[in-house]
């Protein structure tokens, strides 16, 4: 990325500066191309070298229209919430190296939801306040507005990220408690419905057990009949009867 004097740039963790003068310098016998800029912050000289502009993360100023996209961003809702002290130090300590804004915003927005329920250690609160001095000077200096005026509007974005950001969870909480409660409604129909086929099923079974048991206990009367019929007739007395009656 080639700058001339003049543009309006950003130096990752330093915040807005302009480009002053491009010149050579020798510096232990090797002669390169080195950007001076003036912070704007801090009115201080800062010198990049040509070569090193990628590799340090100097870009120019967003514009008007990136303006308005950071404020959507800002107010959208979603923040990347890390538990672990050490990820998160690291993960926010990153964007804050890249020089981009958006990676800046990230940075902003995860702390100071963290910063809410419960406190940041030093070295987070210092990254939580340049991440937001680095977004306001920024923007502040995009649409010429004062420094309190966007921290004013900042704050206000960030509100409403976190309510939106509480509504979706809640929405969410609702939705998971709805589908358990479908669920467990189901499985006690399911269940109930299934005690009732039991039911049914046992008294069938009953039904045909007293069935079987009837016919079984008729033909043991009967056959008890024809076995005592056999047995008074084949008996002495009815010998004699019929002797007799012969």
């Amino acid at each position: 990325m080639i700058f001339k004097v003049g543009d309006k740039v950003i130096y990752p963790n330093h915040g807005l500066g302009v480009v002053e003068l491009i010149e050579d310098r020798t510096i232990l016998g090797t002669t390169c191309g080195f950007y001076k800029l003036r912070m704007i912050s801090n009115d201080t000289t800062v010198l990049v070298p040509v070569g090193n502009v990628e590799s340090v993360g100097l870009r120019r100023a967003i514009d008007d229209a990136e303006v308005d996209r950071l404020f959507l961003l800002l107010s959208d809702g979603k923040v990347d919430k890390h538990q672990n002290w050490k990820g998160r130090f690291k993960d926010n300590s990153d964007k804050m190296r890249t020089g981009s804004i958006y990676d800046v915003v990230d940075v902003l927005k995860n702390l100071t939801l963290l910063s809410k329920s419960k406190n940041l250690s030093f070295r987070e609160k210092r990254m939580l306040d340049r991440a937001k001095f680095l977004v306001v000077s920024e923007i502040s200096e995009v649409v010429s507005q004062s420094a309190d005026e966007i921290d004013e509007r900042v704050s206000s974005s960030l509100e409403r990220c976190f309510v939106v950001r509480t509504r979706a969870l809640a929405r969410a909480k609702a939705k998971k408690s709805s589908k358990t409660s479908g669920a467990k409604g189901s499985l006690k129909a399911s269940s109930v419905k299934a005690k009732a086929s039991s039911k049914k099923s046992a008294a069938r079974k009953s039904t045909v057990r007293k069935s079987v048991a009837r016919k079984s206990t008729a033909r043991k009367s009967k056959a008890r009949k024809i076995v005592v019929a056999k047995t008074s007739s084949a008996s002495p007395v009815a010998s004699r009867r019929r002797a007799k009656a012969s």
